[in-house]
């Protein structure tokens, strides 16, 4: 937690007396609250400590890391105290936000509107972000390295890969998509299509094609709005060919369809297997109930189609004629990882649970893996929604993290460059701000080490034609360079 200014305004500090005071009743209509009361800097600390760790614990895996960070944002149901308490109350957006009045006691939550308040106006008093120093050495369980910056003025990078030359493609969330060089000089690429920029939603992966130095062929994954309604979207995916930094020809090849008014939940990632086909994750859009387990809808699959957008005739329900033709694999809830394993050929991914059950697996052909009937999570509210982890016809996961660290992006760790980390699995983590790092034995991961911890949100890592790890960081938005440090 960033420190408390005794320089605060009288505005906030009468919202505070007036927020805290009277916890018994409340009327939205009749006004927040009624009274007075003085407060001192140790209590309002107090009660931001408390706060900050209830956010932790229930929050951070579907928003940003902390209240300070997340109380940056627009609201898109409004910022007064009374919206504020409302959403948390009663929630929103049919489930989007769940209620919490049956987790949180009235007092507590109206101590996490106080701070979420206390945050907008104090942004400058704390320390949102801890940028590394460049020249120090850093030492984890099995690396020593330090970090070398690539690139930043990055909004939100999302997606990553490497052109033949070494340049880094990077795609940012808010809908540009750049090319950067060795000397870290960003060039925007033309040509990208327009984005619903909203929620979880916007630009996404970028995934060069196998031959790309044949046919110069890009994909992109983003989220796309309803022609005639904006809140409405999906996700989609396009082909295109580069042309010095011009994106031409596109061709859109996927869409996920239905469109909808949520704003997360769009899976997005993008992968190429050995035979050429284009792997595509989708997650739930929120529909958990829903979607997952029905194969006439595309959302909370697996994707597979021929570089073309052509479905393949061997997929594994290609012949069943309720079913979506593209999905490979189904029961998933937001998979925001997706890498094939360069020594097996396989495809493994990684998805989000809710509180609980962040899940890698290995994608096989028709194969449940189980989303939302069986998990090892819970509901953000602290409320189960399933007494089951196993069932007979539904896949256990790899590996599994309780609680969530929110994972994003993945790679194996290949070449020598990283002594004795050859095959090792790669996952950023958004919750809790780190690359973890993970030995890998028979398809499962054996030990876990944690790299970058604190410098920021992992929302991916790819390791380049060079052999080096590369780690695109939000807030602020950033990609670094892993040098290991000989002994």
């Amino acid at each position: 937690m960033g420190k408390i200014n005794k320089g605060k305004s009288l505005f906030f500090l009468k919202t505070i007396l007036i927020l805290l005071v009277s916890f018994t009743t409340i009327s939205c209509k009749d006004g927040f609250y009624n009274t007075s009361q003085t407060l001192d800097d140790d209590e309002i600390k107090s009660i931001f400590a408390r706060s900050e760790a209830v956010y932790k614990e229930y929050c951070q895996s579907c928003h940003e890391n902390s209240i300070t960070e997340f109380a940056q944002k627009d609201f898109v149901y409004g910022k007064t105290p009374e919206d504020i308490y409302t959403s948390i109350s009663e929630g929103r957006n049919e489930g989007e936000m769940p209620s919490f009045k049956a987790t949180f006691s009235d007092t507590k939550i109206k101590e996490m509107v106080v701070s979420i308040l206390y945050a907008s106006d104090n942004l400058d008093d704390f320390n949102i972000s801890i940028e590394p120093q460049l020249s120090e050495i850093y030492e984890s369980k099995f690396l020593k390295y330090r970090l070398e910056k690539v690139v930043d003025g990055l909004n939100s990078p999302w997606g990553m890969d490497f052109l033949p030359n070494g340049d880094l493609l990077v795609s940012d969330k808010s809908g540009e998509l750049y090319r950067v060089n060795k000397f870290g000089q960003k060039t925007k690429i033309n040509g990208v299509p327009k984005v619903r920029y909203k929620g979880q939603g916007g630009l996404m992966d970028v995934q060069l094609h196998p031959n790309f130095e044949s046919n110069n062929y890009v994909y992109l994954s983003y989220s796309i709005f309803d022609e005639n309604d904006y809140d409405l979207g999906s996700t989609a995916v396009s082909r295109f060919q580069l042309v010095g930094n011009e994106l031409t020809n596109e061709k859109m090849i996927f869409d996920a369809k239905p469109y909808l008014n949520s704003n997360h939940h769009f899976g997005s990632r993008l992968e190429f297997d050995d035979n050429g086909y284009l792997f595509i994750t989708i997650g739930d859009r929120g529909r958990r109930d829903d979607f997952p387990q029905d194969l006439t809808v595309y959302p909370g699959k697996v994707h597979r189609l021929h570089d073309d957008g052509t479905i393949p005739n061997d997929n594994p329900f290609v012949n069943d004629p309720s079913a979506v033709k593209s999905i490979y694999s189904y029961g998933h809830r937001n998979q925001q990882g997706m890498i094939k394993n360069p020594f097996t050929g396989d495809i493994w991914t990684h998805e989000h649970g809710p509180r609980g059950g962040d899940e890698v697996n290995i994608v096989k052909p028709g194969l449940n893996y189980g989303w939302p009937v069986i998990s090892y999570g819970i509901n953000y509210n602290g409320t189960s929604f399933t007494d089951l982890t196993e069932k007979e016809g539904m896949e256990q996961p790899l590996h599994y993290w309780t609680p969530s660290i929110a994972p994003s992006g993945m790679d194996f760790i290949k070449g020598n460059i990283y002594p004795n980390l050859e095959g090792s699995l790669l996952v950023g983590s958004l919750s809790f701000e780190f690359l973890g790092l993970y030995k890998v034995e028979n398809n499962i991961l054996t030990a876990e080490d944690r790299l970058l911890i604190d410098v920021g949100r992992v929302r991916n890592v790819k390791v380049g034609n060079d052999g080096y790890i590369y780690v695109a960081i939000e807030s602020p938005g950033v990609i670094y360079k892993i040098i290991p440090v000989a002994d």
